[in-house]
Order: structure tokens, then C-alpha cells, then sequence
């Protein structure tokens, strides 16, 4: 069955963007993330002993289910490949039911490359510029629930914007031609992703942030201070956070390319004997030009 044989390999291709993602993460992104957790150790003692000395109210422990070599050895290669499989599945399915309409006018790879690329934007470039990741360091305890709930709501409406604004292109396209149609539902797409941004909330704004921290467009931690307020330990890093989230978006990238090129050659050799002509039987006049 030609669509198992799809899906099968970009299950394959994903497997092997999770690898090469991991490979860059364990290279690039972990040294940030210890620096990130170490800002947090340090921020949590210090804020405790104002605590104790103000209050007595102490910061609850953080849950350490795992250390940190399982985490960086054996809990993020496994969370990355399974995430690459299941991205290269969904590229897959997605893939066949566009090569059954469009397979006649685009390359396999080009079309591989061009789906790999929208799911990019869908599921993590759109909602990663309403919602950056953080490190661990940011973002209060409290928060979790609703954070996670905005940033898949984000997700559901980028997945789904996406696809209307394809359908919007193919409609535009038939009375304005390709090119005017695409790049007004491009247009129309950046625009509705700009209203719902401004519709969802900042982290910051988040009704249990507001109450003990204050308002603050983001959660990054700020400095801390004592009674005289005199700055006692400084806020995060602002050149953490950068490196953090710039490497998380290259490694996406890396991913989600490795994806749309990986596949689309594995979907080339399965889909090019169907596009093969037919062979000609013995004996038959070849013409000549």
C-alpha cells in the first residue's frame, strides 16, 4: 500500500531529525540550559533567606525526578526522536493527500520541502513568536497550567490558519492568478495571526503572576533586593535567554529541514517507479526526432 509505504518512511526521516537535532542540542543549547538551571539554584537560595529573614515563607523545592545526565543523555534524545517521528508522520499523511491532487505538477521533494516547511511555521514558528521557549530559571511555578493551555490553544489556531489560508490561496489563485492569490492570503494570514496574538495574553499579565509578582510582559525573574531595595542578586541573563531561545529555533530548524529533505528523497524513490513510462514492448519502432 503505496500511502503505509510513505508514512513508514517519514516515521523514518522524523527518527532521524530527532538524532541530528539532539546532536546540535547536547552541543549547543545544554550548556545554556546550565546556566539557566544554575541562575535558578542560586536564585531560589538567596530568595529564601529574604524569605526567612521577612516572612518565613519559603519556596517550595522543585521536583527532581530525574538527574541531570538522565536528562541530557537519555530523557532528550528519546523526547526529540519520538517528536521527530511523529512530526515526519504528520508530514507524511499531509504529503499523500496533496500528491494525490498536485502530483502531476510538483516534484516530490519540492513538495516534501514545501509541506515541511508549513508545518514548521504552523506548529512552531507562529506560536514560538507569541510564546518563545524559556529555560529552566523562568517562569513561576504557578503558572504551568495556563501557560501550557495558551501555548497549545496558540498551536491549535496556528495549525488551523495555516490550512485556511491554503484553501484561501487555492481560491484566490483561480480569479487572481498563483502568484496575486498566494501572496494575498499571505497577507490575510498575517494579519489574523497578529489580531490573535494581541487577543491571547502575555505571560506576564497571567492573573497568578499579576498578584505576587506584578505585572511584567514576560516571566523572566527579576532582580532580587533587600529591605532597603538594593539590588542583592541580578535578574536573568539577558544574554542566556537569547542564546536559549536562538538556539531552540535553529534546532527546529535543523529538524524540521532534515524532515522535508530527508522524506522527500526517501518519497522520490518510492513514488518514481509509478511516474516511470511504461516499458516498450519488443520489437516496437522507437521514434526518432
Amino acid at each position: 500500500m503505496l500511502e503505509r509505504r510513505l508514512i513508514l518512511r517519514g516515521i523514518a526521516a522524523g527518527g532521524l531529525a530527532g538524532l541530528l537535532a539532539f546532536v546540535f542540542t547536547r552541543i549547543m543549547v545544554e550548556p545554556w540550559i546550565q546556566k539557566s538551571i544554575d541562575f535558578q539554584n542560586e536564585h531560589d537560595a538567596i530568595y529564601n533567606r529574604l524569605a526567612k529573614a521577612a516572612h518565613g515563607t519559603l519556596l517550595p523545592p522543585g521536583p527532581d525526578i530525574f538527574t541531570r545526565n538522565t536528562q541530557r543523555n537519555v530523557g532528550a534524545p528519546i523526547a526529540l526522536i519520538f517528536f521527530g517521528m511523529a512530526m515526519g508522520a504528520l508530514v507524511a499523511v499531509a504529503f499523500t493527500l496533496l500528491y494525490r491532487r498536485y502530483g502531476d505538477r510538483v516534484k516530490p521533494r519540492a513538495l516534501a520541502l514545501a509541506v515541511a516547511g508549513a508545518a514548521f511555521l504552523a506548529v512552531f514558528m507562529v506560536p514560538y513568536l507569541k510564546y518563545p521557549a524559556n529555560p529552566p530559571g523562568i517562569g513561576h511555578p504557578n503558572s504551568i497550567d495556563a501557560r501550557a493551555n495558551l501555548y497549545l490553544g496558540m498551536v491549535a489556531v496556528s495549525i488551523a490558519s495555516v490550512i485556511g489560508a491554503f484553501f484561501l490561496a487555492r481560491y484566490l489563485a483561480a480569479r487572481w492568478g498563483a502568484w496575486n492569490g498566494t501572496i494575498a492570503s499571505g497577507l490575510v494570514f498575517i494579519a489574523w495571526m497578529a489580531i490573535v496574538m494581541a487577543i491571547f495574553p502575555a505571560l506576564g499579565h497571567l492573573h497568578g503572576n499579576v498578584v505576587l509578582y506584578g505585572s511584567h510582559i514576560g516571566e523572566t525573574p527579576e532582580p532580587l533586593r533587600n529591605a532597603a531595595g538594593q539590588i542583592i542578586f541580578p535578574g536573568f541573563s539577558a544574554d542566556v535567554l537569547f542564546k536559549f531561545r536562538l538556539y531552540s529555533v535553529l534546532n527546529q530548524i535543523i529538524l524540521w529541514s532534515t524532515i522535508g529533505l530527508a522524506f522527500g528523497l526517501l518519497a522520490e524513490r518510492v513514488l518514481a517507479p509509478a511516474a516511470r513510462p511504461a516499458a516498450q514492448p519488443v520489437g516496437t519502432p522507437v521514434p526518432t526526432y
